[in-house]
């Protein structure tokens, strides 16, 4: 079943008797409800969530179950700029702003699912020469 399947069903047929007739059976509407996003979680690239400085950095975002369309959104915590809108977030180059906690919060227009923060650490120290 699918969302656009709402609307109003009804059942006809010939009905046999001493006198072929249509009859029809009485109107239902029916009305399909999308499913809330839920289960949703995170997964990261390095795992653990420690990247060294400069390197690259991918959180992934699963969800269980949900119809869609769906809409993402990736934030840091303490940091006001919204950092994506996929299901994916690549950071390319880490830098020391980087490190903390990420969440995705994840919508189908009516309901929000968000998933646990995740933590990221960024390590060491990062040559540009190195390249």
């Amino acid at each position: 079943l699918q969302l656009n399947h709402s609307g109003n069903y009804s059942c006809g047929g010939w009905v046999d008797s001493e006198v072929s007739q249509w009859a029809q059976s009485v109107t239902v509407t029916v009305t399909v409800h999308g499913v809330p996003p839920s289960g949703v979680s995170l997964s990261v690239q390095p795992r653990r969530g420690q990247v060294a400085l400069g390197d690259r950095l991918v959180l992934s975002f699963t969800v269980a179950a949900g119809t869609g369309p769906l809409s993402f959104s990736w934030h840091q915590e303490g940091s006001g700029p919204l950092l994506g809108t996929g299901p994916r977030l690549e950071l390319r180059h880490v830098g020391d702003n980087d490190s903390g906690q990420y969440r995705c919060r994840v919508s189908d227009g009516d309901s929000v699912a968000e998933t646990d923060p995740l933590n990221v650490t960024i390590l060491g120290e990062w040559d540009p020469r190195a390249v």
